[in-house]
């Protein structure tokens, strides 16, 4: 391996890290952008078809450690409000979804599981740290946006979830 390439590969963790960390949640109320992106199963998913959930979008690596920390929990958060009108859509950003497919075999989760392989999704909304969560409300608003994962946050989603399904 190129020092380069160690560099950058250090550099790129220290960067989850570091995000991770410095995380926290703002309060927005602009429409979220559509889209449109080939999930795990093979067929396609459009954020505009699910205007009356509360959904969670939830950008994630398989290189990003706070990222395979959080998958497992979010996945129980699908499971216990999906019946209420939530769902997750888990937006990998790699270009080379193969990663994601292998780590998805280690940490399988329930929801679906998207591929935005040229960060298209990524640059709609403006993606900045890893993990990245938005949280949409039954209008098509996002309403919270977090930067990175910490281990407790999982609590603020759970209230933030339970006041929009209320709504």
């Amino acid at each position: 391996m190129s020092n380069f390439l160690a560099y950058g590969l250090k550099a790129s963790l220290s960067g989850c890290l570091f995000l991770a960390t410095a995380a926290h949640a703002e309060i927005s109320q602009k429409v979220a952008p559509d889209f449109t992106l080939k999930s795990q199963s093979g067929e396609n998913l459009r954020l505009s078809e699910l205007r009356g959930e509360v959904v969670m979008i939830n950008f994630w690596a398989s290189w990003c450690g706070p990222c395979r920390q959080e998958m497992p929990l979010l996945d129980e958060l699908y499971a216990e409000y999906q019946p209420m009108g939530f769902t997750i859509l888990g937006v990998n950003v790699e270009e080379d979804s193969s990663k994601a497919k292998a780590l998805l075999d280690e940490v399988p989760v329930s929801f679906p599981v998207l591929f935005d392989n040229q960060s298209q999704v990524s640059k709609l909304y403006d993606v900045i740290a890893m993990p990245s969560t938005v949280l949409v409300d039954r209008d098509g608003h996002v309403r919270y946006l977090h930067h990175g994962y910490k281990p407790g946050y999982e609590q603020t989603y759970q209230e933030q979830v339970r006041a929009l399904i209320r709504e």
